[in-house]
Formats: structure tokens, sequence, C-alpha cells
């Protein structure tokens, strides 16, 4: 377990890293940033995960399986929310379906803590999903990332796919999805990109979104506005900080 300063969790969890560039929303990824970084300093977990390209650090699609950290939730006692590998996708095509089914028999035995599942592949995770050997855990939360509206199809899958809570990250945003449909979601996490090479955020794609949520009765949170610097930038809309949560009543 690694603590986070990501806003909307307490830690991260990362029994998987490496992935593939999959749309537009992957393009100056923090995490494939953070792994050449880690690469750099010499762990393992991480070598050959990235390549230069283009003057920056990209995915090679390389997966490692992380065996040891798989186990780490087992001995931590106080209850945590955490983020299910910030360094990775789960339900990426090279994560072998019975890898899922051990991260999931790890989640049902620790229910003492709140597991965010993201992804970019909620088609694959439906899929997953219908088998008897992931069950529905009441401690698991997930989760979608729709960039703009050329991936809005990803709220569908993951609208199909049974769980205690179903939430989108809509970072980094960088463009209108003023047509999502939040029927059946949770949660909507907003957030401008950020980074040396940060596409901007519009505000009227934000106030498209806080309109969608008070329509669908989604439970509203305000990451960042982002930018080269995201802590200057802050993270207040309408004159005030935005950290709602969905409850399992919802």
């Amino acid at each position: 377990m690694a603590e986070t300063s990501i806003e909307w969790t307490d830690a991260t969890w990362n029994p998987v890293a490496g992935c593939s560039v999959l749309s537009a929303g992957c393009t100056n990824c923090y995490a494939m940033r953070m792994a050449a970084r880690l690469n750099a300093m010499g762990i393992e977990k991480y070598h050959d995960l990235t390549r230069r390209s283009g003057g920056r650090s990209v995915w090679t699609g390389k997966i490692y399986l992380d065996e040891q950290a798989l186990l780490s939730p087992l001995g931590w006692k106080r209850p945590r929310t955490i983020f299910v590998n910030s360094m990775s996708d789960l339900f990426h095509e090279h994560v072998p379906l019975e890898f899922i089914e051990r991260v999931w028999s790890v989640m049902a035995r620790t229910p003492q803590h709140t597991y965010q599942i993201l992804t970019k592949r909620p088609a694959r995770m439906k899929a997953v999903l219908s088998s008897a050997n992931t069950p529905k855990l009441s401690n698991v939360w997930l989760g979608t990332s729709v960039e703009n509206s050329k991936v809005l199809s990803r709220l569908d899958d993951l609208r199909e796919t049974p769980a205690a809570i179903r939430f989108v990250s809509f970072e980094p945003l960088i463009g209108s999805v003023a047509n999502a449909n939040l029927d059946q979601i949770h949660w909507a996490i907003v957030g401008g990109e950020s980074g040396p090479r940060a596409r901007s955020m519009k505000i009227e794609w934000l106030d498209e979104i806080h309109q969608l949520c008070q329509d669908y009765g989604v439970a509203f949170f305000f990451k960042q506005w982002g930018g080269k610097n995201k802590k200057a930038a802050g993270r207040s809309y309408q004159g005030r900080v935005w950290d709602d949560r969905p409850t399992l009543s919802m």
C-alpha cells in the first residue's frame, strides 16, 4: 500500500503494473511518467514497462504481475479506501483472468476496506464480472474513464456491470461530454489534465457535467482544474470545493 495525494482515495494498491495507450486520454498519462522514473531508480517492477517516444515516456504494453503486492491488503487492519492499480488497468487484455480472480479473492477477504477500480476497458470488465468467480462485492466500486464524447459508450458497458457503486472519472476532461447518460451511475469525478503537456479544460465542459449530475442525482466530485501547476490552479468551482461521495444506499 502507498499513501497518496489523490483527492478521492486514501491509498493505492498495485498488484499489476504497466499498460498500453488506448485513447486520447492516455496521451499524457501520469503513470507512464512515474513508471519511467521508478525504472530509472532501479525498481525491477517497472523495468521495460515504458520507452521513449516523441520526447516522452510511453507504455510498451508489457504487464508485470506483482505476486508480493497481491497479498498486501491481508495485513492492513485499519479500514481504508484503496484505489486499485493506479499504475495499470486491472482489465488490460494482458492481465490473465486467473490473476483478476485472485485480486477479487483478496478484496473479498478484506471487507473492512473499500476498493475503487477504474478502467478504460469496461467491456472486458463486464465480461469478466459475469463469471461466478468474481462475484459482486459490497466493498468494491467499479468505474470507467471518459475523457471526451468519443468514448461515451464506456458508460453503457459500466451500466451493465454488477457493482455496489458505479463511478465515472471525467479526467483528463479534454472535450465536451454533454450527451453522457449517467443513469445508474452513482459518482462522477471531474478533473482537468495536469503536467508539463497538459491540455486545457473549458469551464463549459465542467458546467455540463455538474448539470448532468444534478439531473441524474449523481454525487459530484471536482478534483482539479489541472494545468502545468495544478496546485496553483486549485480545485474551487462556483466558489466552493466539491467533495461529494456516493453511498451504498444510492
